[in-house]
């Protein structure tokens, strides 16, 4: 379809949404109105804000706010940008917008995490844009790089911290030996997590933002459906504790790799979950509520982006830089990049991937118990990569580190050790990732 130039007037904006980050993009889009016009190449005009209560914002320019965003949307505008978040009836909104030609930049995670493909080919049918960089890591380039600039090359791997309240959470566990119910509370006390955490602590946001890097990131169509899940909730003192002993710290990672069978086809696998990575390694680095995304590819190697995943004005910063790149397109007459599922790869189950564990095991302190454990690990065809024991009155304390197996094999071999008769209690099971320096 071909995109019309636009003939010179402002782009008109609507603003869907104006909590912490919509009110910082107003006032950017106020205090910076000539410099944007100077970039975008016309003067962008806010022309209305959609808020539930326009009486609660006495701040905002009284003549913009309106409580019907639905026919704000309808309205003579050009680009909707949307920070409301959930699915319905923001869901609609966009779709309206979209087959009537106006562009959307939205940062809603939840919604692209269900609904990309239908909001892409809705973009597609009208001409219209969509865009999204504010919806995975705040301020951090991360989106367009994965899309954009290493187009031409094979991703293997995208690898990240990108929940800033887990890596809060899990950073102070590491910083000072406390448990994670007392950390919990001061990362609330402190407004780095909110009044229910649910969505982060239990992986939700993560694995809506993993579906959105492993869809761009392999060409494929990945939902959050897709993606296995874990959260923190059961990571206890002494799991940070073993993970110091073997030089590692505990991360919640969301973790996007393209999988090949034996016989040469290929999968996507995307999980988000609690893991041991070494000190040595990059993302052991990322403290508080920091994002950080590692990325592998064949031609441009290993690359790492840092930054601010949250918060009004570095969130803000990621929506006005999808802002002035849709604004130019309707200026120009040009078009955004278009979704790009042409790979379209199978998910692979969370059995089926290649994982490694750290177990940790009480297990009597009598002769025989290794080789009872051993045979376990033989059985279910699972490598044994290292074993470290320490003896006490009645009982030892034994951990055992794998070699790369099929989660599944190493989820049944946990099963069946818990059952022996000379095993006491399966204390710890996660996921190590990253070799040891």
């Amino acid at each position: 379809m071909t995109v019309a130039t636009h003939d010179g007037r402002a782009v008109r904006v609507a603003l869907l949404g104006c909590g912490t980050v919509g009110s910082e993009v107003t006032r950017m889009l106020l205090a910076e109105a000539d410099e944007l016009a100077a970039r975008v190449g016309a003067p962008i005009e806010l022309a209305g804000i959609a808020v539930r209560r326009p009486d609660k914002h006495p701040e905002l320019p009284q003549h913009l706010l309106t409580s019907d965003a639905g026919s704000l949307v309808e309205s003579d505008v050009d680009i909707v940008v949307e920070l409301i978040g959930g699915i319905d009836p923001v869901r609609g909104w966009l779709l309206t917008a979209l087959r009537k030609g106006k562009s959307v930049v939205t940062g809603n995670k939840a919604l692209l995490s269900e609904y990309a493909a239908e909001l892409s080919e809705a973009a597609d049918e009208s001409g219209a844009d969509l865009y999204y960089e504010a919806a995975v890591a705040g301020a951090i380039p991360l989106l367009r790089p994965l899309r954009e600039s290493l187009a031409g090359d094979r991703i293997m791997r995208v690898m990240g911290i990108v929940n800033g309240t887990t890596n809060f959470i899990l950073s102070a566990m590491d910083s000072t030996g406390a448990g994670y119910a007392e950390t919990l509370d001061e990362a609330t006390r402190l407004g780095y997590a909110e009044a229910d955490p649910t969505a982060d602590i239990d992986g939700y946001d993560a694995a809506s933002k993993a579906a959105i890097l492993a869809s761009l990131a392999f060409h494929s169509r990945v939902t959050a459906a897709d993606v296995h899940r874990e959260g923190i909730v059961g990571i206890s003192a002494s799991d940070i504790a073993a993970a110091k002993s073997l030089n590692r710290t505990v991360k919640l990672l969301a973790i996007c790799e393209r999988v090949t069978a034996d016989d040469g086809t290929e999968s996507v696998s995307a999980r988000v979950h609690p893991v041991m990575i070494p000190r040595s390694h990059q993302l052991a680095w990322v403290s508080g509520a920091f994002n950080a995304v590692y990325v592998e590819a064949e031609a441009a190697g290993q690359l790492m982006f840092y930054g601010q995943g949250a918060g009004g004005a570095p969130t803000a910063s990621a929506v006005l830089g999808d802002l002035v790149a849709a604004a130019r397109n309707k200026v120009a007459g040009g078009r955004g990049p278009r979704e790009s599922a042409h790979a379209a790869l199978p998910v692979r189950p969370m059995g089926q991937t290649p994982t490694r564990y750290h177990i940790s095991l009480d297990v009597a302190d009598k002769p025989g118990v290794l080789a009872q454990v051993a045979q376990v690990f033989a059985t279910h065809g699972v490598s044994i990569a290292a074993v470290r024991q320490r003896d006490g009155r009645s009982m030892a304390s034994l951990v055992v580190v794998t070699h790369l197996a099929p989660d599944a094999a190493l989820q049944a071999t946990v099963d069946e050790i818990g059952r022996l008769d000379v095993v006491r209690e399966v204390v710890s099971v996660m996921r190590v990732e990253g070799e040891d320096s």
